[in-house]
């Protein structure tokens, strides 16, 4: 089987190739640098599926046309009372997000978008995530693992993060980065089967 890549990932992050590589689609990484900040007024369904797109567009726009394959663009938002919550700046902007979360129940919400030529779609799935209450000491010590650092709401569900969920409504996917269902329907309408790439990538 060709080795040549299916789709291009708008996305820098690990967990996104992590994801897509264990349902055997073969991509290549193009980052976007697309600008990820929340219009005036802008509310959290409306940024996830204005940034997914936007990823995905920039990268786009930018492909030679011997390298067009459809790109895939993905942007998830921990989401309280409403509120962005983004990532910490630093280490007091972490712990005060841990504190906020603590003993609460929040949304994810994670969009992912793919365009190929003039065609685009688009999924948002939404997710809600409950944390245990954390003492001051847990949350110091959690922030020292590194883990919350660059992460979406200063906590990561894959890693040292998961001790403090106590309740995951959605998709585990999703609140990690890229829900796995939805990304799959998206590359259906686009001709890619991943069922049928996670058979051929099996193979020996």
């Amino acid at each position: 089987m060709s080795n040549e890549a299916q789709i291009i990932l708008a996305s820098a992050s690990p967990r996104r190739s992590e994801l897509l590589q264990r349902i055997g689609v073969r991509f290549r990484v193009v980052v976007s640098n697309s600008e990820e900040t929340p219009a005036p007024g802008e509310v959290a369904m409306d940024y996830v599926r204005r940034v997914a797109l936007a990823k995905a567009h920039a990268v786009w726009e930018r492909l030679p046309q011997d390298e067009q394959r459809p790109v895939l663009g993905a942007d998830t938002e921990v989401v309280l009372d409403g509120e962005i919550l983004g990532k910490p700046a630093d280490r007091n902007a972490g712990l005060a997000m841990l504190e906020r979360l603590s003993g609460r129940t929040h949304e994810v919400l994670s969009a992912v978008a793919l365009v190929y030529g003039g065609s685009e779609a688009l999924r948002v799935c939404r997710s809600v995530v409950g944390l245990r209450s954390t003492t001051p000491q847990e949350r110091e010590a959690y922030w020292n693992t590194g883990e919350p650092s660059g992460k979406a709401g200063g906590y990561a569900v894959q890693g040292v993060g998961a001790v403090f969920i106590n309740k995951l409504d959605g998709s585990y996917s999703g609140v990690m980065g890229l829900p796995i269902f939805e990304t799959a329907e998206l590359l259906r309408e686009f001709g890619i089967d991943v069922l049928n790439a996670a058979q051929n990538t099996g193979k020996k």
